[in-house]
């Protein structure tokens, strides 16, 4: 048998590591659509499609994985940045469905959280429906505050 160090006795083997994978579930995965509004539409008409090199260049930097323990931004091209904060921290949400998204069929969520390094979290262009992607989180963020045992008191 292997003593424990600090090298070996932080990794979960076996049982543990599925039950922890098990424990997590993905809600939403995907990226920034790739003509987010009307907007960005009629930029790349007005310059003749040269303009899709920029959209595509940040649509495939930016990727968005919602589960029900935490969201994951992991941005960037060149330098990667991978910014995660735990669905309990999250207090407030605000729906984004300007009309040029609206036509475009996408949206913007963004989270007011407790966490000190990302005290606004925002997905922008999502092409999916904003509102039940809201109320999916929602509900993950209400279950794991109970699990956590997190109690939000406002001092107003």
């Amino acid at each position: 048998m292997i003593p424990p160090t600090p090298q070996n006795q932080q990794i979960p083997t076996g049982h543990q590591a599925a039950s922890i994978i098990r424990a997590e579930e993905t809600i939403f995965e995907g990226q920034p659509s790739l003509l987010p509004s009307i907007k960005s539409l009629g930029v790349l008409i007005i310059t003749a499609g040269l303009a899709i090199i920029y959209f595509l260049l940040r649509r495939s930097g930016t990727k968005y994985r919602v589960t029900s323990q935490r969201i994951v931004i992991d941005s960037g091209i060149l330098s990667k940045k991978l910014e995660q904060v735990d669905l309990y921290r999250i207090n407030d949400f605000v729906v984004e469905r300007p009309l040029s998204q609206r036509i475009m069929g996408t949206g913007n969520l963004i989270m007011q959280t407790t966490d000190k390094s990302n005290p606004v979290l925002k997905l922008h262009g999502l092409g999916t429906d904003v509102v039940a992607l809201y109320e999916r989180i929602r509900a993950a963020v209400e279950a794991a505050k109970q699990a956590k045992g997190v109690r939000v008191v406002d001092n107003e």
